[in-house]
């Protein structure tokens, strides 16, 4: 009798044995397989993998086309990935095929490149006082951002003080960090001063930067000053750019009446308060 228990007993030791290893093997196993699926392929010649989530940070290594590396997490139009040799760093996401990349329908998860219009010698239009258009687009900016950054965008300014930037190197920075969304701010001006009013919302590509265009300026028909609606502009930082970009002017400098509201500090509040709403039902939708 005791010889059958103890026969017994071997045999169910031996049973949970066998089970755990099986057990453990499918761990493994599941733990392979969910790897391999969260890889993915580099598509690019040469791609940077850089300390963090944006051009900004720095280069730690290079990986090559073909090469296979494992998401461990996503932010904005970054992926944290491991490499075979088990670096870990950021890529962008454009590096990867298209199926794998981010999708951005958050404004606290885009990439928004914010454009004070003029800057360093480029004083911009002028006051009938002679006030510079350069100083208030770049106090405008300065609130969007301050918003946007607030709601976790991540928020690239082609100038942060008063200095000069070429047309060029504004669209140039939004296709860099493929901008979901560029927006300029300036203020406009008549040929003759205190003979026109208002705000004007403008675009250049129809396909990509329409609904843009639409949704922003839908915000702006409670302002202070008369909402002009949406037109096409040739400008070339918009004109230029190879992502959702918007061109905004949010009054005109040379009207008295406008320009009362222009430097207004609640003014510019609420400019910078439609906008970001704008931008987050854009995402949104």
């Amino acid at each position: 009798m005791r010889k059958q228990n103890k026969s017994f007993i071997y045999e169910n030791r031996s049973n949970l044995i066998l089970l755990a290893i099986v057990v453990v093997l499918a761990l493994i196993l599941s733990a392979k397989t969910f790897e391999y699926l969260q890889q993915v392929t580099i598509v690019t010649p040469k791609t940077a993998l850089r300390s963090g989530p944006g051009i900004e940070y720095s280069s730690k290594s290079t990986l090559k086309k073909e090469q296979r590396v494992t998401i461990i997490r996503r932010k904005y139009h970054w992926i944290y990935i491991k490499d075979a040799s088990n670096k870990l760093g950021w890529i962008a996401d454009w590096n990867v095929a298209k199926k794998y990349r981010n999708k951005i329908s958050s404004v606290s998860d885009a990439t928004i490149v914010i454009d004070p219009g003029h800057g360093g010698a480029d004083s911009g239009a002028l006051s009938t006082t002679g006030k510079m258009e350069k100083t208030y687009t770049l106090k405008v900016a300065r609130k969007v951002i301050a918003k946007l950054r607030a709601k976790g965008a991540k928020v690239y300014m082609t100038r942060d003080s008063n200095k000069y930037v070429g047309l060029a190197a504004r669209a140039e920075l939004s296709n860099k960090v493929h901008a979901d969304a560029f927006i300029s701010f300036h203020f406009d001006s008549s040929p003759v001063a205190n003979d026109a009013s208002g705000v004007t919302t403008y675009y250049y590509h129809q396909k990509l930067s329409y609904r843009l265009a639409k949704t922003i300026n839908s915000e702006f028909n409670t302002l202070s000053l008369d909402n002009r609606g949406i037109d096409v502009g040739n400008f070339q930082v918009i004109r230029d750019n190879e992502f959702p970009a918007i061109l905004l002017e949010m009054g005109y400098i040379n009207s008295d009446r406008d320009f009362a509201q222009i430097k207004s500090n609640s003014y510019q509040n609420t400019i910078s308060s439609d906008v970001v709403t704008g931008l987050t039902k854009y995402f949104e939708n």
